[in-house]
């Protein structure tokens, strides 16, 4: 991790550019050099100012005719999933019967929590991705798996093992105790190695029992530092089923509100079925809500409202949610997110929505003073976007004269093949 300098096109983001994008919240440098020491950005700018100054110690790379961007950030994934990605059929409860929690069981076994980790890995990084939020399974080696994989690719990643201790097969449940003290030790083990941080991860209110989720809302006031990282309000079916489970609690949310589970480091995935109201609420506790279109449409579970969202003053992150989620690739879910905010009559222009899968997210996970942008002192994880990764892109991008409309081939035509490279504080964990 010596100092390193990179020449392409640079864009990044300061803050929301909002629609129409305001260019005093981004930079971009059509001719840019990204420059780094010891894995950390130490200035962003055109070539043709840093160039003079590099000096005889630095070593360039030249990705000149691509575009570098800071890493994506996938603020809600299961890991454990990934063998069940384009399983047919069925909506939320169904899906986890038939799908998701038989191929949960089968992280009891370390080595296929091993095995499926580094592969997992491997793939988010192919797709440009290097910092996610992750759930793991009950099992705590599962758990144990995936940090041990990110630690060995020197990854900002965020995981915890599930809660579930009703509502689910006898070989996917714990009890409150057990969970709790599985979950404390994890944290012990694992959390602030390296550039790993916990979630505390009640899966959704259905499969924890109100002792469970007590002692759930305990840990997080015991270990403040800790995520939380669970599901809201995703299917109808679901909404109805916690109103039953849940009869003295006025809304889903407020289960989790009324355990200690919302605050200023809670990730709720999904948030489709809330009111004005819940989204204050969110939004007063400075947690964060992980918006998922790819699972959203796959599943037929809704569509996302950002005008609302942004109107309440919530934090948005995208996210893939594979399994149910369709694709590993943030551009592939960017381009969902278009087609879900095009059917609420929304507009999500090109810069913000690249907003959302890079800085946004690493707000949302309140990690914007690490990643997500290219300001000085945060750590240099980024993508290598190349305009001609295909024959139909490179024709499409030949036509197109603005950022705005670059920007747009890659979110409608992009997948992980306009990957080029992505870098690991500074380093390639990936070539194509």
């Amino acid at each position: 991790m010596g100092k390193r300098a990179f020449r392409a096109s640079i864009l990044h983001f300061l803050s929301d550019p909002g629609c129409p994008a305001d260019s005093a919240r981004f930079g971009y440098f059509p001719d840019g050099l990204l420059l780094t020491d010891g894995g950390l950005v130490t200035a962003v700018g055109d070539a043709s100012d840093l160039l003079p100054g590099l000096g005889n110690d630095r070593q360039l790379t030249d990705y000149s005719g691509k575009l570098i961007l800071p890493g994506f950030v996938d603020c809600h994934v299961h890991y454990p999933q990934i063998d069940i990605i384009a399983s047919y059929g069925e909506q939320l409860l169904q899906w986890l019967e038939r799908y998701a929690f038989p191929a949960e069981m089968r992280f009891a076994d370390p080595a296929h929590a091993a095995d499926a980790a580094a592969f997992f890995l491997d793939e988010l990084l192919r797709n440009g991705t290097t910092t996610a939020l992750v759930l793991a399974t009950v099992h705590p080696q599962s758990v144990d798996a995936f940090f041990s994989a990110a630690a060995a690719r020197q990854l900002r990643m965020i995981a915890g093992k599930a809660l579930m201790d009703r509502h689910a097969p006898a070989a996917l449940t714990d009890t409150p105790e057990r969970g709790y003290a599985d979950s404390k030790a994890l944290i012990r083990r694992w959390a602030g190695v390296g550039r790993l941080d916990y979630a505390i991860t009640p899966r959704y209110a259905p499969t924890s029992s109100a002792e469970q989720l007590a002692r759930a809302g305990q840990l997080a006031r015991e270990v403040p530092e800790a995520y939380v990282h669970t599901h809201v309000s995703e299917n109808r079916e679901e909404l109805a089923w916690v109103a039953r489970l849940f009869p003295e609690h006025p809304s889903y949310l407020e289960v989790y509100a009324h355990y200690g589970l919302l605050g200023e480091r809670t990730i709720l995935a999904h948030c489709l079925h809330l009111n004005d109201a819940e989204r204050r609420r969110i939004a007063a506790a400075g947690a964060a809500t992980a918006f998922c279109p790819t699972s959203n449409l796959f599943l037929g579970s809704g569509l996302f409202d950002l005008a609302a969202s942004d109107r309440a003053g919530v934090h948005v992150g995208l996210a893939t949610d594979v399994g149910a989620g369709t694709s590993l690739s943030m551009l592939r879910t960017l381009h969902a997110a278009y087609q879900v905010l095009q059917l609420r009559g929304q507009a999500l222009c090109p810069l913000r929505a690249f907003y959302l899968a890079t800085r946004g997210g690493a707000r949302a996970l309140r990690l914007e003073h690490r990643i997500g942008s290219f300001a000085p002192g945060n750590e240099a994880d980024f993508v290598v976007l190349d305009p001609r990764a295909t024959p139909l892109m490179a024709r499409r991008m030949a036509a197109a004269r603005q950022l705005e409309e670059r920007l747009f081939v890659w979110l409608t035509l992009g997948d992980d093949r306009a990957v080029a490279a992505t870098h690991v504080l500074g380093e390639p964990l990936y070539r194509r």
